[in-house]
């Protein structure tokens, strides 16, 4: 929690989407509390927040799935996802060149250290949660329907077709056409990555 004498900023765990916002929006206006700014991974909100408040919030919060997060640790890593969330899901075609460079403006935080503390707590890399969360937008593209692979490889800035398949055989163990032909929903959700 970041608090001045005229606002309160609370970080949010498993926003990942835009219903997300509106949601936790919700629940502070249900909790007395003006929001000023939400968005995925936090909320700020008008004056402060007392203990009392704070932990009502947090069990409003619980039981529609998010978590308030206390630990700087786990607000860090909380950051680099929804950094990633965002890329891969709101900047089509528009990606950074290099994922450390982007992680690192965007957080103000050298790559290494970030990078370092990720792995530590999430059991995998961050460029391996990259993949994942690409591949399942490629997933997401492919059940639409509305796409041809390869302008999804073009909308995802991947450098080849031929790459974003080898990519998608090595996340899913099958080919994106294989994929296609699947029936019912094969999509994992995104706080799951």
């Amino acid at each position: 929690m970041i608090a001045t004498e005229k606002t309160t900023t609370v970080f949010i765990k498993n926003m990942v989407c835009d219903r997300c916002i509106m949601a936790v929006h919700k629940t502070i206006e249900e909790m007395g509390l003006k929001p000023i700014d939400v968005k995925l991974g936090s909320a700020t909100v008008e004056g402060a927040i007392d203990d009392n408040q704070r932990q009502g919030l947090r069990k409003k919060l619980q039981s529609i799935g998010f978590e308030l997060l206390d630990d700087q640790r786990q607000r860090t890593i909380e950051q680099i996802r929804t950094a990633i969330i965002q890329l891969v899901h709101y900047n089509d075609n528009n990606s950074p060149a290099n994922l450390s460079s982007y992680l690192s403006e965007k957080l103000g935080q050298d790559y290494s250290a970030l990078s370092k503390l990720f792995s530590e707590y999430a059991s995998k890399t961050i460029e391996r949660y990259y993949m994942e969360m690409r591949i399942e937008r490629v997933k997401e593209l492919l059940t639409y329907g509305e796409l041809t692979l390869s302008q999804i490889a073009l909308k995802l800035n991947y450098s080849s077709t031929a790459y974003l398949s080898s990519q998608f055989k090595a996340v899913t163990g099958m080919t994106p056409s294989q994929f296609k032909k699947l029936q019912g929903d094969k999509r994992r959700k995104l706080d799951e990555i």
